[in-house]
């Protein structure tokens, strides 16, 4: 079978153009952009932001080891950043034969279904194809650019966890805030959860299971004004950016959803000057009015599902022969993907801010 890995995810922005391409077990994934001229990235930095999302030797994590080292095929003379830029991530620890036994028996909560429905034969049912969160990786060699020219122009995004399965942690809406030597591969507001989140994932695990979580991020110093109206507006930005992560079912900015059981003299933030600087004394609003910033941190959380690749046996059908069927899925999976999603939410909330200034 000849599968289609060249076929390119498009987010064309306002400033951007990002081209996603490759696929889980193709030889190699990568990104295109366009709109970054003038940048001048620290590739080394870069690689420790990747470092961040690959997958480790730990308990949430697939035992599929990939290194995910940047190589930039085009675009970087002397540092900067000078055109098309083009950078690609070979695959070297792929195991298609895994993936044997879901040709036509597609996996509960994954694409196989309406992708096979879809494309048909030309679908590249390995590691989920251009489906899988492996797509993830070069979507953090743009947002890592876009991440580190932003902190030049005093722009900081940090996300975290807040949750994993029924385990909750510390958030934005309780006033805390990230402390300096907090650990990148599992960054929390506060600590002492960290062995419960973490039991809840063995758990998972030891019954072939997955769990899911809820990721914070945080947003400083953009200037107010930035974003625009309507279809344009840096929720609406965000919310495009995030639902690109297969694994991204739901987004709130602020106080979110609980705004709804609240009054408006409650809810509305309410302005006073700090000097020569508006401020607002809450922050229920996640730091945007009407599309744009207002100045205080954008605040926005974003909900993972859990893995759906699971060891436990599960219902589906066979799709050639109409019927229905059990199926075990094998391979290497994570039982949690929400640690090693963080980098990417901060990722693509680089890209919506750099796009929108």
């Amino acid at each position: 079978m000849i599968f289609n890995d060249k076929q390119q995810s498009v987010f064309q922005g306002n400033k951007l153009r990002v081209e996603i391409f490759g696929a889980s077990h193709a030889p190699e994934i990568g990104v295109t952009v366009n709109g970054l001229k003038g940048e001048t990235p620290d590739m080394e930095v870069l690689q420790k932001f990747m470092d961040r999302r690959r997958a480790k030797k730990a308990a949430y994590s697939t035992k599929r080891l990939e290194g995910d080292v940047v190589i930039v095929e085009k675009g970087v003379n002397s540092g900067v950043i000078d055109g098309e830029f083009r950078a690609v991530i070979k695959n070297s620890q792929q195991r298609s034969k895994d993936y044997d036994n879901t040709v036509r028996t597609p996996r509960p909560a994954h694409a196989d279904f309406v992708a096979w429905s879809k494309y048909g034969d030309g679908f590249d049912y390995r590691g989920g194809g251009k489906f899988s969160g492996r797509l993830t990786a070069p979507m953090c060699i743009a947002g890592g650019i876009c991440k580190q020219a932003l902190e030049k122009k005093g722009i900081k995004i940090n996300a975290y966890i807040a949750q994993i399965g029924k385990v909750k942690g510390k958030s934005y809406k309780d006033g805390k805030t990230l402390p300096i030597d907090f650990d990148e591969n599992f960054p929390l507001l506060d600590e002492s959860v960290k062995d419960d989140m973490m039991a809840e994932i063995e758990e998972a695990r030891i019954n072939q299971d997955s769990v899911g979580g809820v990721i914070e991020c945080v947003i400083s110093g953009v200037p107010v004004g930035t974003g625009e109206y309507m279809f344009d507006s840096l929720e609406s930005v965000i919310s495009h950016l995030a639902f690109a992560v297969p694994a991204i079912k739901g987004i709130e900015f602020g106080t979110g959803f609980d705004l709804s059981a609240m009054r408006g003299s409650s809810a509305n933030d309410a302005f006073y000057y700090d000097g020569q600087k508006v401020k607002t004394r809450t922050n229920h609003n996640g730091g945007i009015n009407g599309g744009m910033a207002n100045g205080m941190p954008i605040t926005f959380r974003v909900a993972v599902k859990p893995t759906p690749s699971i060891g436990l046996e599960q219902d589906t059908v066979d799709m050639v022969n109409k019927k229905n069927v059990k199926l075990k899925i094998e391979g290497r999976h994570d039982a949690c993907i929400t640690p090693r999603a963080v980098p990417v939410i901060e990722a693509i909330a680089a890209i919506a801010i750099y796009d929108s200034l």
